[in-house]
This record gives C-alpha cells, sequence and structure tokens, in this order.
C-alpha cells in the first residue's frame, strides 16, 4: 500500500499547504491529497483557499510527489469544462504528476452561486455527465456537447497536456462505485468499506483505490479528543447532513451533540503508531492501494516527521 500525506483547505493556509506538500515529498509519502472547498467544515478551521492557485504553488514547489484532488465537485459552483482547463494546466504545471478526483460534492460549497441542491442521485447523473465532458475536452479538440445538465459549444483547451490527468471518482454508494467503475481511473472512499471495494472491482475497475486516514497528532490522547472535537466534529455527524448542511454555523449547530466518545473509530487519537497503523490496516485489508494521513491538528511539522515511519 502506498502512503499519502492530506492536504486539508479548510485548515492550513495557502503558504502552509505548499510548505506541507514540500516536507511530505521530502520524508518520501508517494502521494498528496488536497481538498477543494470555499468554506470549512466549522469555523475553527478557519482556511478555504482556491485550490488550483494551490496545486500551481506545488508544482513550482515539488520535483517527484504525485497530486491529486479530494475531491473537485464538477457540478455547480464550477462547469465541468472550467474544471477540464483547471485540470489541464495543473497537469502541465506537474508535468504529468496530477490526478483528478471528482465527487458529487457537498451543499456547504455548491450552494454558494444561489443555484437548487439536486437530490443525490440527480447529483450522481451530473457527474457522470460532467465526466463525459472532461474527458473529451482533455483531447485538445474542438469539443460540442449538448447534454441534459451542461452544454459545451466550440471549446478546445490548448495547452491540453499529452497525457490527461486520471480522473479518479469518488464511492461511497453502490451506483457511484459503479460510475467509478465504468468510467474513471480509480476510485475513492474515505470510510474502509471492503463491500465497495468489492463491488468496483466486480464491475470491472481495476484502477487506484485511495483512503484516507484521519486522527489528531499530538502526544497527549485528552488534548487530541479536544482538538478533533474542535476541529472535526461533522466526522460524528450521521445520514445526509455532511452533504445537505450549508453554512459552517450549520455543522456548528449539529455538533453541538457530538461528544468525543463519539469520534471514537473514526478518527485516531494521539501518537501511538500502533494505532496509525491499526487503522492504515483497516483500509488496506478492505483493498485500498492508496492511503493518505490527515492530522487534523495544528502540528503538520511535526506530524509529518511522525508519520514517515509508514512509508
Amino acid at each position: 500500500m502506498e502512503i499519502g500525506y492530506w492536504l486539508s483547505s479548510e485548515e492550513q493556509t495557502p503558504h502552509d499547504l505548499v510548505e506541507n506538500a514540500k516536507r511530505a515529498e521530502a520524508a518520501g509519502f508517494g502521494h498528496l491529497l488536497i481538498s477543494d472547498h470555499i468554506h470549512p467544515w466549522v469555523d475553527a478551521q478557519g482556511h478555504s483557499p482556491f485550490v488550483w492557485s494551490v496545486i500551481g504553488a506545488i508544482a513550482e514547489a515539488t520535483e517527484r510527489i504525485r497530486l491529486g484532488t479530494a475531491v473537485t465537485c464538477p457540478l455547480i459552483r464550477m462547469h465541468p469544462a472550467i474544471v477540464a482547463h483547471a485540470a489541464s494546466t495543473a497537469q502541465s504545471l506537474m508535468d504529468g504528476r496530477f490526478f483528478l478526483g471528482v465527487g458529487t460534492g457537498e451543499n456547504l460549497n455548491e450552494h454558494v452561486l444561489g443555484g437548487r441542491w439536486p437530490r443525490a442521485d440527480e447529483r450522481l447523473e451530473m457527474l457522470d455527465e460532467a465526466v463525459d465532458v472532461i474527458r473529451a475536452l482533455l483531447g485538445g479538440e474542438y469539443e460540442t456537447y449538448r447534454g441534459k445538465h451542461y452544454t459545451v459549444e466550440q471549446a478546445k483547451l490548448y495547452d491540453a497536456p499529452k497525457e490527461p490527468p486520471p480522473i479518479v471518482i469518488a464511492a461511497k454508494a453502490e451506483n457511484a462505485a459503479k460510475l467509478a467503475a465504468a468510467k474513471g481511473d480509480g476510485t475513492m472512499n474515505t470510510s474502509p468499506d471492503g463491500e465497495i471495494v468489492k463491488l468496483y472491482r466486480k464491475e470491472g475497475g481495476s484502477g487506484p483505490i485511495h483512503g484516507k486516514v484521519a486522527g489528531a497528532f499530538t502526544s497527549s490522547e485528552d488534548e487530541a479528543r479536544k482538538i478533533a472535537k474542535e476541529r472535526q466534529p461533522n466526522t460524528a455527524l450521521g445520514g445526509d447532513l455532511s452533504t445537505e448542511l450549508a453554512l459552517p454555523r450549520d455543522f456548528e449547530a449539529a455538533a453541538e451533540l457530538v461528544r468525543e466518545e463519539d469520534l471514537e473509530g473514526s478518527l485516531v487519537f494521539g501518537d501511538d503508531p500502533g494505532k496509525w497503523r491499526e487503522k492504515i490496516d483497516e483500509f488496506e485489508e478492505a483493498g485500498f492501494t492508496h492511503v493518505a494521513l490527515h492530522n487534523v491538528g495544528e502540528d503538520q511539522k511535526g506530524f509529518v516527521e511522525f508519520a514517515k515511519q509508514f512509508v
């Protein structure tokens, strides 16, 4: 299993994201995943830079490490033609080290232009169409597309890379796993769901399977629990809240019911290598090929030094 490092745009400044990418490369991590938000989950996280600008800076600051978005939503806030343009430029600047992670998104980020927030089945239908648009434009020729959800008229990407970036489609549900197998170059899930992995493989998916192990890194387990509850309470919210709530304050209101013990199982607390390894192993046993490690606390420099033992 390849171990990567998670760049949380909701928790790090633009400059820190670039510096932490450099640290991860120097420490030997195999890849980076970077989140694509316009809002953080809660105000305690405090950040959310424009991911494509940050990717450009990372391209200049690194030489070896691969990077993917986790994930970009090419549905409402950004038209798939614009995402194709951004991904094309990122792949060129990264000298072929970029991959585009896409998913159906969250209302938290997608409501900002005032459009309707579609139901989950419609969003997946939109994603299916969006992937077709992106793939076509990455071919570098003039494209016209008139679908149910998107229209593209005589568009051409003049700096389309010779090797288009792989498209990794996030999948937590069965229908998304089938889409990832049919039209993706890989899939992604933040939970170690072995059944989704099996379905993806059964449906013909042969690409990499990306996951994430998150935790609060600090020497005190009690302090780690406090950090996790303050900065990642949304992890414990069930149902469709993560995709349906519109504002950080909505997540904060819902999180008032979250207790520290409710975060058990979804986050690692502290700096015990055995506990981090146990969570990594859950993903490997479920069939994941790649896992990015995410520290929800502020000590990213110390965490990179700690986590390189797993690389």
